[in-house]
C-alpha cells in the first residue's frame, strides 16, 4: 500500500495540469465503475446523472466508485495503476469512514449520502466550477491539504426513487439509518443515528416494477417507527397496501434485510404470515454472551434472541440468525456461549450465518485488536458447515 500511496502522490501533483488541459469539457464521459457488490448503490445513483456509462475498469472522464471496506485495497490498487485521463470520485461506507486514506488515491470523496451531493459535484466538474461550496464532500486543495466542506442534511427519500427500471433495479429501500449504536456498525455513524422511512406511495411506485417484492432496511419491523418503539399499525398499513396490488408476492424481513430480535412478537409475526410469502426470517443475534452484547451496545439480550427464535418456530418461520466472532476482549468461554446457542438453533431447525469481526473505519472498533477464534469454535463450526447447517467465515 505504501508504493501505491507514493504513486498517487505523483498523480496528485500532475492532476491540476491534466484537468486544465483535458477535462474541463462539458461533454466528458461520466462513468460508474460496475461491480456486482455495488449494484444497489449504482441502481440508486445512476438515474440521477443522465447518460452515464457502466464500465468494468477505469475510463477517461469522470469515474465514480462506491465501495465497502473489503473492496478498498483492490479498488485503491486499480486507481493507482490506472493510466486513464480521469477524475476519480469515491463514495460509500469505506470512503465516508476513511476519507483521508481514500484521498491518497481519489480526487473527491462523497461523505455519506450521495443523492444530492453527487449530481452537484459532477455538474461542477464538467463546468469547471469551484467545488468548495458543495456540501458533503472532501478533497485536497492545491497545497495538498484535505478540505471538508459543510455537512449536508439527510435527504428526503421520497424525492429519490430506489432505482430507474430502464437502467438497473434493486430491492426496495423502505428505511434508512438506525438509532442503535452497535460499535462495529457504520450505519448509525453514516446517517446520524436517525431512522427515516420511504412513504407507502413511494414504495408502491417502486413495487410496480416487480412481481416478487424484497426490501432493504436495517430492521424491517421498524418501518414507520423511531426504530426503537414498534409501530405495527404502520407495518400493517404497508403490507396490506402492497398485498392489494395484483400479482405481487411479498418477502418481508428476509435478506437483504433483517429484523431485530426484540421486535419479534406474536403480533409482528402474524402480520408476516398473513401478508407475506416468506417461510424464513433473518435476524441478528451477534453473540451468545450478554456481556458481549452489552459491550458492543447491541441493545438486546440473549433471552431476547432465544424468545424470538421460539416465536419464529411457533409461527412456522425458519429463523436465519447472524452471529459475529472475534470481538475485542472476547474470551473462549464467551465464544462457547455463542457456539452453544448456534448448536441449539441448528438442532431446532434454524440456520446460522457467522463471520469474523471486520473493524470498519468510522466506527468505535475501527482500530481495535480482534480476539482470536478458539480451536473448538473453528472445529465445531467447520463440522456444522460441512453438514450444511451453518455458512460464513469465522477465521
Amino acid at each position: 500500500m505504501e508504493i501505491l500511496s507514493k504513486l498517487m502522490q505523483l498523480k496528485v501533483l500532475l492532476k491540476p495540469l491534466i484537468e486544465q488541459n483535458n477535462l474541463n469539457q462539458k461533454n466528458m464521459d461520466v462513468c460508474f465503475r460496475w461491480n456486482k457488490k455495488n449494484a444497489y448503490s449504482l441502481a440508486a445513483l445512476a438515474p440521477l446523472i443522465p447518460d452515464t456509462l457502466r464500465v468494468k475498469s477505469p475510463h477517461d472522464g469522470i469515474m465514480i466508485y462506491s465501495l465497502v471496506s473489503r473492496q478498498a485495497e483492490s479498488v485503491f490498487k486499480e486507481v493507482a495503476d490506472s493510466s486513464t485521463n480521469s477524475i476519480f470520485i469515491s463514495g460509500g461506507p469505506h470512503p465516508s469512514g476513511a476519507p483521508e486514506e481514500t484521498l491518497k488515491y481519489f480526487d473527491y470523496v462523497i461523505m455519506g449520502e450521495g443523492e444530492e451531493t453527487l449530481p452537484e459535484l459532477v455538474q461542477a466538474l464538467k463546468a469547471g466550477k469551484d467545488v468548495s461550496k458543495i456540501k458533503g464532500i472532501a478533497y485536497k486543495n492545491q497545497n495538498g491539504k484535505i478540505i471538508f466542506t459543510e455537512k449536508r442534511e439527510p435527504v428526503d427519500l421520497d424525492k429519490y426513487p430506489c432505482f430507474d427500471p430502464k437502467i438497473l433495479m434493486a430491492p426496495i429501500e423502505i428505511s434508512r439509518g438506525c438509532p442503535f449504536r452497535c460499535k462495529y456498525c457504520q450505519t448509525p455513524r453514516l446517517f446520524k443515528g436517525r431512522l427515516r422511512h420511504r412513504s407507502i406511495d413511494s414504495i408502491v411506485e417502486c413495487a410496480k416494477n416487480y412481481d416478487d417484492l424484497r426490501f432493504t432496511s436495517s430492521n424491517s419491523l421498524a418501518y414507520g417507527s423511531d426504530g426503537i418503539h414498534l409501530r405495527l399499525d404502520k407495518v400493517e398499513k404497508l403490507l396490506s397496501t402492497l398485498d392489494q396490488m395484483e400479482g405481487k408476492t411479498i418477502y418481508f424481513g428476509t435478506f437483504p434485510s433483517e429484523v431485530r430480535p426484540e421486535f419479534i412478537s406474536n403480533e409482528s409475526l402474524e402480520l408476516i404470515t398473513k401478508y407475506c410469502s416468506n417461510t424464513k426470517i433473518s435476524l441478528g443475534a451477534q453473540s451468545g454472551s450478554d456481556r458481549i452484547l452489552r459491550e458492543i451496545l447491541r441493545g438486546h439480550t440473549v433471552d431476547d434472541v432465544v424468545q424470538s427464535i421460539e416465536l419464529c418456530f411457533d409461527h412456522g418461520l425458519t429463523p436465519m440468525v447472524d452471529f459475529m466472532v472475534g470481538f475485542p476482549g472476547e474470551t473462549e468461554e464467551e465464544q462457547d456461549m455463542s457456539l452453544e446457542l448456534i448448536e441449539w438453533i441448528c438442532k431446532k431447525g434454524g440456520n446460522v450465518h457467522s463471520h469474523y469481526l471486520t473493524p470498519l473505519p468510522g466506527t468505535p472498533y475501527a482500530d481495535v485488536e480482534t480476539a482470536p477464534v478458539s480451536k473448538r469454535f473453528r472445529k465445531v463450526m467447520g463440522k456444522m458447515a460441512l453438514n450444511g447447517k451453518v455458512t460464513g467465515t469465522w477465521e
